[in-house]
C-alpha cells in the first residue's frame, strides 16, 4: 500500500493491525506458555503496577535491524520490551518490562535503545523508574552490539543513582551482565519460583568447578533474599510483589529535589504507647522483636521492611510518622542479641545512604551490645565493612533522631547514629546503658587487681560491677554530659519523635566542596 493510493480509513485500519500485533505478542501459544510457567505477560504486569488506564507506551512499533542467523525473517514489533510511562497514585512513573514471549526477552540493539530512551526520559522528567525484568540476557545473534546496549544501560543507572528512585522487579531469569543493572538500582524485588539472577549459569558452574546446582539453588529468590542480600524483598506471587512496589513508590519522592509525599495522618501524633513497656524487657539480656516497637511507634503500625530476611540482626524499614515518610534503622535483639556484624553493617549503610539521597529523615532505635566478635568477622573485613555504616551516618544530611532503648556499648554505640557522629536529636529511655562495654566485662578489667587479690573474689567482683554501674552506666550519665538530649518516658516516644521531626523540617546543612567522598566500599 502506498500513501498516494491510500485513504485515511485504510491507513487507520493498517495502524490498528500493526498495534494489535505489537500488543498481543508473537502468538496466543506464546502467551499460554508464559502463563503455564506461572508468569504474567509484560503488559499484564504493567497494568498491575500502574493506575488503571494511565499507561502511555513509547516505541511500540520498534523493530530490530539485525540480519543473519535467521533474524531477517523474525522482526516482531516492540522487539521484546515494553516501555513507557504512567502513574502510581496519580504521580508519574516510568517503566520498562521485558516480554519473554519475544526472543525470550533477550536484549539486542533496538531493545536496548528503547530502554535507554525511557531511562533518559525518566531522568529528564525527574520521575521514578521501575524495571520489570524477565529476560535471557544478551541476544547472541546481535553480538557485540547487544553488549554495548548493556553498557549504555549501566551508565544511565549510575547517572540516575541518587537522582530518581530506581526499582527493579525480578520476574524471570536475569543472567550474565544483565544482572548488573538491577544491582545498580536502589531496591530489588523478587518472586519465589520464577526469579533467577546469576552471573554464570549452572552449566558453566559445573564445567568450571564440577559442582552441580539448579537454577534456583544458584540464584533463586530465596538465595538472594537470605544469603547474598541482592534482593531487598521476596514474595510468593507477582500480584503481592507489585502491590508493595506501589506502596514503596507512595513513600518516596519523585526525585532528589523533592520531599517525600506527605499524607493526612489519621493516627494521633500524641498517642501514648503503653504497649512499649510490655514489649521491651527492662532486663538488658532478654530478647524481644524490635519490629513490634516500630509498629507501636509509626502511623497505624504500618511499615515496609527492607531486606527482612538478610542480616536480620538489624531492621531497616520505611514508614510514616505524623504522615511524613521516615526511614527506621533498629537493632534486632531477637537475632545475635542485635550485635552488628559485616552484613548488618552493609545493610544499614545502604539503607541510610538511600534515605539520605531521597530526603527521608532517619530514626535510629538503638539496643546494641557491640560488634560481633570472631576470627571470621575480623578476617573478612568487619573494620572496613563496619566503617560503611559509620560513613553513611556521618555523611547523611537529612534530619536524624536516635533513641537508645537499652544497651549501647562501645564502637557500636558510636556507629548507631550517636550525637558525636551528627545525630540532631539524641534521646534515651530510662533503661539505657551507654558505656564502653557492659558492666561485667568492664569491672573485670578496671578492678582486676582488687578481684584477684580478694579473699572472696566473687563477692568483690559483684561489688565492683555494682560500683561501675552506679558510677558510669546509670541511665542519666550520658544525659548529664550532654551526649543525650533527654531521657524520656518510653510511652511518649511517638509524640517526642513527631515533635523532633517537625522542628527539623527546615534543616539545612552546608557541606564542604568536593567531587564526592571515598567511602570504604
Amino acid at each position: 500500500m502506498t500513501l498516494a493510493a491510500s485513504n485515511f480509513p485504510e491507513l487507520l485500519w493498517e495502524l490498528e493491525s500493526v498495534r494489535t500485533q505489537a500488543h498481543d505478542g508473537p502468538s496466543p501459544e506464546a502467551t499460554d506458555r508464559q502463563h503455564a510457567k506461572g508468569k504474567l505477560t509484560a503488559r499484564e504486569r504493567i497494568n498491575l503496577l500502574l493506575d488503571k488506564g494511565s499507561f502511555t507506551e513509547v516505541e511500540p512499533l520498534r523493530r530490530h535491524r539485525a540480519t543473519g542467523f535467521g533474524m531477517e525473517s523474525r522482526r516482531p514489533y516492540s522487539d521484546g520490551v515494553v516501555t513507557g510511562w504512567g502513574t502510581v497514585e496519580g504521580r508519574t512513573v516510568f517503566v520498562y518490562a521485558h516480554d519473554f514471549r519475544v526472543f525470550g526477552g533477550a536484549l539486542g540493539e533496538a531493545h536496548a535503545q528503547k530502554i535507554q530512551k525511557v531511562m533518559d526520559m525518566a531522568l529528564t522528567a525527574g520521575a521514578p523508574l521501575v524495571s520489570l525484568n524477565d529476560g535471557a540476557g544478551a541476544r547472541i545473534q546481535e553480538g557485540v552490539t547487544a553488549l554495548a546496549g548493556y553498557g549504555g544501560i549501566f551508565r544511565r543507572n549510575t547517572r540516575a543513582s541518587g537522582v530518581i528512585p530506581q526499582i527493579s522487579v525480578m520476574l524471570g531469569p536475569c543472567a550474565g551482565g544483565a544482572a548488573y543493572s538491577p544491582a545498580l538500582t536502589d531496591i530489588v524485588f523478587a518472586v519465589r519460583g520464577i526469579s533467577q539472577m546469576f552471573i554464570t549459569g549452572p552449566d558453566v558452574v559445573e564445567a568450571v568447578t564440577g559442582a552441580k546446582v539448579s537454577h534456583d539453588e544458584l540464584g533463586g529468590a530465596e538465595v538472594h533474599g537470605r544469603q547474598s542480600g541482592v534482593a531487598h524483598g521476596v514474595y510468593d506471587d507477582e500480584e503481592s510483589c507489585l502491590a508493595d512496589v506501589r506502596f514503596l513508590l507512595s513513600l518516596l519522592p519523585s526525585n532528589n529535589r523533592e520531599l517525600p509525599p506527605r499524607i493526612p495522618c489519621t493516627d494521633p501524633t500524641d498517642r501514648v504507647g503503653d504497649a512499649l513497656l510490655e514489649i521491651v524487657p527492662t532486663n538488658g539480656s532478654s530478647s524481644y522483636d524490635v519490629r513490634s516497637v516500630i509498629e507501636e511507634i509509626v502511623d497505624n503500625g504500618e511499615h515496609l521492611e527492607i531486606h527482612p530476611d538478610w542480616a536480620p540482626n538489624i531492621v531497616c524499614s520505611l514508614a510514616r510518622l505524623g504522615g511524613q515518610t521516615v526511614g527506621i534503622v533498629a537493632n534486632q535483639p531477637n537475632f545475635q542479641a542485635g550485635a552488628l556484624d559485616m552484613e548488618a553493617s552493609e545493610k544499614g549503610a545502604r539503607f541510610v545512604q538511600f534515605c539520605d539521597a531521597f530526603n527521608i529523615p532517619l530514626i535510629t532505635l538503638v539496643d546494641v551490645p557491640g560488634f560481633l566478635p570472631g576470627v571470621e568477622q575480623e578476617h573478612q573485613g568487619i573494620i572496613r565493612r563496619g566503617a560503611k555504616l559509620l560513613y553513611a551516618y556521618c555523611n547523611a544530611t537529612v534530619p536524624r533522631v536516635s533513641v537508645v532503648m537499652r544497651k549501647a556499648y562501645g564502637g557500636a554505640y558510636i556507629v548507631m547514629d550517636s550525637r558525636s557522629v551528627g545525630a540532631d536529636v539524641s534521646l534515651a529511655w530510662p533503661t539505657n546503658e551507654i558505656a564502653v562495654m557492659g558492666a561485667e566485662g568492664a569491672a573485670n578489667i578496671v578492678f582486676r587487681k582488687e578481684i584477684t587479690s580478694s579473699e572472696d573474689p566473687e563477692r568483690t567482683r559483684k561489688e565492683c560491677i555494682e560500683e561501675y554501674q552506679r558510677e558510669l552506666v546509670h541511665p542519666y550519665y550520658a544525659a548529664e554530659r550532654g551526649l543525650v538530649d533527654d531521657v524520656i518516658d518510653p510511652r511518649q516516644t511517638r509524640s517526642v519523635l513527631c515533635q523532633a521531626l517537625a522542628m527539623l523540617a527546615s534543616k539545612d546543612v552546608d557541606l564542604p566542596r568536593r567531587k564526592h567522598g571515598n567511602p570504604p566500599l
